[in-house]
């Protein structure tokens, strides 16, 4: 799969860097984009980004004759809408095991697991309705809404997610519809915007979540950190954000205030949010996007409930 490559080497050409060394190359072009000061190299690739938009909305569902022996064409064009928008939709054949899930996602450069109290000992994560064990209380495990973010906000650096998959084995009878926006995308809006909205989400302490000292779970110390950032594993783009309205900090100024005022606003209105109720069968594939999900409500008969696995990887979706 050579497609993240071939446009990379287009747009080298275009900015006219050189390209005797191109992992130095690459490294360069990569930080320059998110670089407030290197206007030209953001310039490029915001227009090559926006150009792939039009035609990727939710037709583009990638169908999967069979998820356990995914064909070479799936697996790219999955890759390939990762690469392009972050994240990919998909529609699977027939029941699907944690086990399958788990090969499907391997084939998909995934093979780095979160370690997560509510995993079973595959790692997958059944996002169901219960007030069992550590999983009570706690909203995905409801069927109140959830507010936008994305996955291991509260997670040290080290605990980075990366990717995640989400898949539907039963759909709610009303309700439990996902929205789903690229954060590269509420980059470019922030910074066309106001390119102080970036600085002051990519501050080292623009955003703290206070420690978690409930029993039923590990301590975790404080989470301080920024909203952007350039991560240093992959150069890539990283989106650390909650919009939670309790137990949360945010750094103390005007423009942070600002900045947050306006991503709220992109959260609310832009036209390129991905709007789709999960069907039995479908599944979302990621590099953790920003998202969230309407309340819902389950069909009275017991195993006709809501059901969707969930796995968290320390990796992006890649070719292999």
């Amino acid at each position: 799969m050579k497609l993240a490559k071939i446009q990379f080497g287009i747009v080298i050409k275009r900015l006219n860097m050189p390209q005797n060394n191109p992992e130095n190359t690459e490294k360069h072009w990569k930080t320059a984009v998110f670089d407030l000061a290197d206007n030209a190299a953001y310039q490029i690739w915001r227009t090559e980004k926006l150009a792939n938009y039009p035609a990727q909305r939710n037709e583009s569902i990638v169908t999967l004759a069979d998820m356990a022996n995914p064909q070479d064409r799936e697996i790219e064009q999955i890759v390939s809408n990762c690469q392009k928008f972050n994240m990919a939709i998909y529609q699977s054949q027939g029941p699907i095991l944690p086990d399958t899930l788990e090969k499907f996602c391997l084939a998909l450069g995934l093979k780095t697991m979160e370690t997560h109290r509510s995993a079973a000992k595959s790692g997958v994560v059944a996002i169901e309705q219960t007030t069992i064990g550590g999983k009570g209380g706690y909203i995905p495990y409801t069927n109140k809404p959830l507010s936008w973010h994305t996955d291991g906000y509260y997670n040290a650096p080290e605990d980075r997610i990366r990717a995640m998959v989400l898949h539907c084995v039963r759909d709610a009878s009303e309700g439990g519809v996902n929205e789903l926006l690229d954060p590269e995308i509420a980059y470019i809006r922030l910074r066309d915007e106001n390119p102080k909205y970036i600085a002051a989400l990519m501050c080292p302490k623009a955003m703290t979540i206070p420690a978690n000292e409930d029993p039923r779970s590990d301590y975790r110390p404080d989470s301080v950190g920024p909203v952007f950032e350039v991560d240093d594993q992959t150069g890539q783009l990283h989106m650390r954000y909650t919009a939670r309205g309790r137990n949360i900090i945010w750094r103390d100024d005007a423009v942070t205030d600002a900045a947050r005022a306006f991503l709220t606003h992109i959260l609310k209105n832009d036209p390129l949010i991905v709007r789709h109720k999960l069907q039995s069968g479908q599944g979302v594939i990621c590099n953790n996007v920003l998202h969230n999900r309407t309340g819902f409500i389950d069909a009275s008969d017991v195993g006709d409930t809501r059901l969707l696995y969930r796995i968290r990887y320390k990796e992006r979706v890649s070719p292999i």
